[in-house]
């Protein structure tokens, strides 16, 4: 009797497993075909034309329609079945309904593979939950250029507040006048170095860019310069010392290395009165020279 029960039970389990399978395998309807899915742009047109005109066919984008592409559909996804939903906002991709993180991903699906985009994941922006979205409007854009919804710095400011502050000193880079922007010095969207910060094509610092003339190689290096860089002299936003230097007494600055607890200064036994207060007088060279190892040259 036992055995009889047992086998029953084997059956009708084995039975039950197959209706799920069957059901399963029913519940899933075959995909349809890729193209009809999309509805093209001329139908979105046909619903969002003040967007298509103004804020669409003179932007970048607008190359997503051509070569075959999808156009509107690119970002927002596929509006078939959105269309025939008369217009269900649930059967559409709305970037105000994702999360950063899920519109960047949208975003880096085309960009991901560019050379300034590829470290995007990684940066300090993602890190802080910032997405693509929050910097830049494919829609309502303020620039022309990389399409930002405020021009720099005043975009960069919206966040970094303390780095407005920074640049109102009085010796700074004149970013607030437009010479310089943020992006020349730092790589918005992630790079390996502290801070974001860019590196020449060498992987040396970005400050030789401009001052190239302090890049060397020089027969005589000034260490610091090459192994700290040089933020271990210069504040890069700005300072209330000329030359943006971190503190505001040449000597000062120097002998944060050129000393040793209890013996005084390196090198000659100079005295610290305003006569020798400036270092750099003698020493002129003093990112690298080509003809005195102790830079007087």
């Amino acid at each position: 009797m036992t055995k009889v029960l047992t086998v029953g039970m084997v059956l009708l389990l084995w039975a039950a497993l197959a209706a799920r399978a069957a059901a399963s395998d029913k519940a899933v309807p075959d995909k349809p075909a890729a193209t009809a899915e999309y509805a093209g742009s001329d139908a979105c047109m046909a619903c969002h034309e003040d967007v298509y005109k103004k804020q669409f066919e003179g932007t970048p984008h607008f190359q997503t329609t051509k070569k075959d592409g999808h156009g509107c559909e690119s970002c927002h996804g596929p509006g078939a079945e959105h269309i025939a939903g008369g217009g269900d906002k649930l059967k559409i991709i709305r970037f105000t309904e994702l999360s950063r993180a899920e519109s960047s991903q949208r975003c880096l699906e085309c960009h991901g593979e560019s050379q300034t985009q590829r470290h995007h994941a990684v940066s300090g922006h993602a890190g802080n939950d910032v997405g693509c979205v929050d910097c830049h409007s494919p829609h309502h854009a303020k620039t022309e250029q990389h399409l930002l919804t405020k021009s720099q710095p005043e975009l960069c400011y919206g966040c970094h507040a303390a780095t407005r502050a920074d640049f109102a000193r009085p010796y700074r880079h004149r970013v607030n006048e437009g010479l310089v922007q943020c992006s020349d010095c730092h790589d918005v969207h992630g790079a390996a170095g502290l801070r974001q910060v860019r590196a020449t094509q060498g992987g040396e610092a970005t400050c030789y860019k401009c001052h190239a003339d302090k890049q060397g190689p020089f027969v005589y290096e000034h260490m610091p310069v090459k192994t700290e860089g040089c933020s271990s002299c210069h504040t890069a936003h700005g300072s209330t010392n000329p030359r943006l230097l971190r503190v505001s007494q040449v000597n000062l600055l120097c002998l944060q290395c050129h000393s040793y607890p209890g013996l005084g200064p390196s090198g000659p036994a100079h005295n610290q009165s305003q006569k020798y207060q400036a270092c750099t007088m003698c020493h002129a060279a003093i990112h690298g020279s080509n003809a005195n190892a102790a830079f007087m040259q």
